[in-house]
């Protein structure tokens, strides 16, 4: 689901800053960009942690065409949109859609998800509805 469209080199080691393009599944007219921080081998040798790379990313997503909205879930916790591994097994990075039925805006979530000690860290981002002339598939929710 993700289109790798940056790799900035951040040290001598190797360890990069990785930028995906991400378009939302069921928002066509969105795409997310997330930049998310990936271990070299031979940063995994000198610190000795080979399995994980850290829970820090940042997300901005935009209007880039005509928005059509599905049928999406309009609950509190909204619904996932992407997952990638960021351990061998246990740690998550998700970016998480939330509809703001009163202000009429789509949030977009990142964050990492781990089986215990969950992370504070997260990076959120908005695109308003307002004005715009959007199609929902299922009817505009009240």
């Amino acid at each position: 689901m993700a289109d790798e469209v940056g790799k900035v080199g951040v040290d001598w080691v190797g360890n990069d800053i990785m930028i995906d393009a991400i378009k939302d599944p069921k928002v066509d007219g969105v795409t997310c960009h997330v930049a998310y921080f990936d271990r070299s081998i031979i940063d995994r040798l000198h610190k000795g942690n080979w399995f994980e790379d850290p829970s820090d990313s940042s997300i901005s997503c935009r209007q880039t065409g005509p928005i059509t909205i599905g049928d999406i879930d309009m609950s509190e916790g909204g619904e996932e949109v992407f997952k990638q591994g960021l351990s061998l097994i246990w740690k998550k990075q998700v970016v998480n859609r939330i509809y703001d039925r009163k202000n009429e805006t789509l949030i977009y979530l990142s964050h990492s998800r781990q089986v215990q000690n969950g992370s504070a860290k997260m990076s959120v981002t908005t695109v308003p509805l307002y004005g715009q002339n959007v199609v929902w598939t299922k009817g505009k929710p009240q």
